[in-house]
């Protein structure tokens, strides 16, 4: 994984979700065929879920991450990290022996968290930009990926799973954080999330409620050998 000190661009998705028009093109199909989702997804309307002072007020960060059980020296990955209210505070976290890289697929957003990452001199942070339907990820590098208040917004996520999976190490951990509510509402029903993983060749770790986090936080680790496109199935829970 490339030197924090050499700020790349940025992924994926965050989330503050009202529901207008979607801020990324659609991307062309090429490549294996991967099913479509069997519900809505949601638009990608802001790179913020809330302010981060009301954030910290309930310690939503620290909550989070307590129950990741991030820990200095982890590598992590921030996927669809916005603004960056949770790579900064995993920055800290994981010290001056982690790293985190931390993706958008908004170029826009992409540069103003470069730019804050710069500003702030956040040595161990790379910031990369990412494709709708794939993280972009080094393959064996990842302790725990997060993807906070995004998922549902992920408009091809067999696909995004499927190609996120080669990118953790042994006993890596994808971290979820969700609301309890249709995708169309800006949530994911945690019965769906887990379907979905599990399509793709995910095992459920664990999952409680995160009320300081707006939802439920959910925890995954990619077993087996990773299913070929064609033997995927859309899930239908609802």
């Amino acid at each position: 994984m490339a030197d924090g000190r050499a700020i790349a661009g940025a992924l994926l998705l965050l989330a503050a979700c009202d529901g207008s028009k979607p801020l990324v093109p659609e991307r062309p199909a090429h490549g294996p065929v991967f099913p479509a989702p069997d519900r809505p997804v949601a638009h990608i309307v802001s790179p913020r879920w809330s302010t981060e002072e009301a954030r910290d007020r309930v310690n939503e960060a620290g909550a989070v991450m307590n129950q990741a059980g991030l820990a200095p020296g982890m590598t992590v990955a921030d996927i669809g990290a916005g603004e960056g209210y949770y790579t900064i505070r995993a920055a800290a976290r994981v010290g001056h022996n982690g790293r985190v890289l931390a993706e958008d697929i908004i170029p826009a957003t992409r540069d103003a968290l470069a730019e804050r990452v710069t500003r702030e001199r956040l040595e161990n942070v790379s910031v990369r930009l990412g494709l709708p339907a794939d993280p972009r990820l080094p393959v064996a590098s990842f302790d725990r990926v997060l993807m906070i208040h995004m998922y549902h917004e992920i408009e091809q996520p067999f696909e995004f799973l499927w190609r996120m999976r080669p990118s953790l190490k042994p006993g890596g951990l994808v971290v979820v954080v969700d609301a309890n509510r249709p995708t169309g509402e800006h949530g994911t029903p945690p019965a769906l999330l887990q379907c979905e993983f599990a399509a793709v060749g995910y095992r459920q770790v664990s999952r409680q409620e995160m009320p300081s986090a707006g939802g439920y936080l959910a925890t995954f680790r990619a077993v087996g050998s990773r299913p070929e496109p064609g033997m995927i199935r859309a899930c239908r829970v609802r």
